[in-house]
């Protein structure tokens, strides 16, 4: 008999449960102030959908063996945009709606093994509106939900924000047959890649040049002005920035902009975004997403409600984030009930029905407990509030 999880999964012990339930109960808080419905995605789609017209490779996607192609979702957006084009397709747009459930990816490990590893996203879905305003919510939306969860400034959170149509941009001048691999080296940061490219020198000098182009917002939209001129896209970014900065300065998030950041799903076409904290090692990215209007096209026959836009909270990376000391917040530690004798056993089941009732948890002592006394050390041993005894 296997002892142990399978490769990449883990056991969760009762806090690390509570800590995640309370971390989705904020977010979910948030998303209801705003107006965002719950949705439930199933968790197995087929592997068409789960692909999203090959944004998401099928090496991450985990396929089950059955008679259709089918799979275990990596993420959430494909199937709520699937089921926004079906059986909600009725509904008033825009749709606002927000899920919380498992997600699975595979990978290979060193040894060439797969892998599975499963999280917990919470997230939300702005779908049949394609206007700057609606990024602009998604936006005010994260950090507004990021405010509830405890970070500390020594967490030094970070939004990153691209845009899809910046690299198309900066890569317009680079011939067809490099503009893919130049693409996968500006977002993957690799320069030995770029270096490789066939491209004149200077052309390559430009490119490397936006390896290091990240920060501020107005230094690097005044760089990326200066290489592509008063573009529309450009003006629209700095106006959403220039919005969001308040809201930023006020939950203690920086603001980035970074216009080689891609997510690791190619779901994207417009706004992308990342928010990073410091972690006690490395940087860890605790919410992703963007605008996927190519995505909701491919499930919508009717190209106005073509438009969506969200993202998603990694629960496990917040909690491991922001440390496993259990607070009376996340877990409420019960009564521990118990009686002088096995008569009294009703009677305290009796005592915990009425605690039960006042909200208070309560657990049930099954053997007699001779004294007070001695029901408080079996109180403490079970981590309890206290006990209760019932001489009998």
């Amino acid at each position: 008999m296997a002892l142990q999880p399978a490769a990449g999964v883990r056991d969760l012990n009762p806090g690390e449960v509570a800590r995640n339930r309370r971390l989705c109960e904020l977010l979910a808080e948030v998303y209801r102030l705003w107006g965002y419905q719950e949705v439930d995605p199933p968790v197995i789609e087929r592997q068409d959908t789960l692909a999203a017209g090959g944004a998401i490779a099928a090496r991450d996607v985990v396929r089950l063996a059955t008679d259709e192609p089918l799979g275990l979702r990596p993420e959430l957006t494909a199937s709520i945009a699937r089921a926004a084009c079906t059986r909600l397709a009725d509904q008033p747009r825009p749709l606002r709606l927000w899920a919380c459930g498992a997600t699975f990816r595979t990978s290979l490990g060193d040894s060439g093994s797969q892998r599975i590893s499963e999280a917990l996203q919470s997230g939300v879905e702005l779908l049949g509106d394609a206007s700057a305003a609606a990024d602009s919510e998604l936006l005010h939306l994260l950090l507004s939900a990021a405010a509830t969860l405890g970070l500390q400034a020594q967490h030094h959170p970070t939004l990153l924000i691209g845009h899809h149509g910046l690299l198309d941009a900066l890569l317009a001048e680079v011939p067809s047959p490099q503009r893919l691999a130049a693409r996968k080296a500006l977002t993957g940061f690799d320069p030995l890649a770029l270096e490789a490219l066939e491209l004149p020198e200077p052309q390559r000098r430009q490119l490397a040049g936006l390896l290091g182009l990240r920060g501020e917002p107005q230094a690097v939209l005044a760089s990326l002005q200066q290489w592509l001129g008063p573009v529309p896209l450009l003006q629209n970014l700095a106006a959403m920035l220039t919005s969001l900065a308040p809201s930023a300065a006020r939950h203690g998030v920086r603001l980035q902009v970074d216009p080689t950041f891609q997510p690791h799903f190619d779901l994207y076409d417009g706004l992308v975004l990342r928010l990073v904290c410091q972690g006690s090692d490395a940087p860890v990215a605790i919410a992703s997403g963007g605008r996927y209007d190519g995505l909701v096209a491919r499930f919508s026959p009717e190209p106005e409600q073509a438009a969506g836009t969200g993202f998603g909270f990694d629960i496990g990376a917040i909690r491991e984030l922001l440390g496993s000391g259990d607070s009376p917040a996340d877990i409420a530690s019960p009564w521990l009930v118990a009686a002088g004798s096995s008569q009294a056993i009703g009677a305290a089941l009796a005592r915990m029905g009425e605690l039960h009732q006042l909200g208070q948890a309560a657990e049930l002592c099954s053997q007699p407990c001779a004294s007070q006394a001695a029901a408080e050390v079996l109180a403490a041993e079970r981590g309890c509030r206290g006990a209760i005894w019932l001489a009998g």
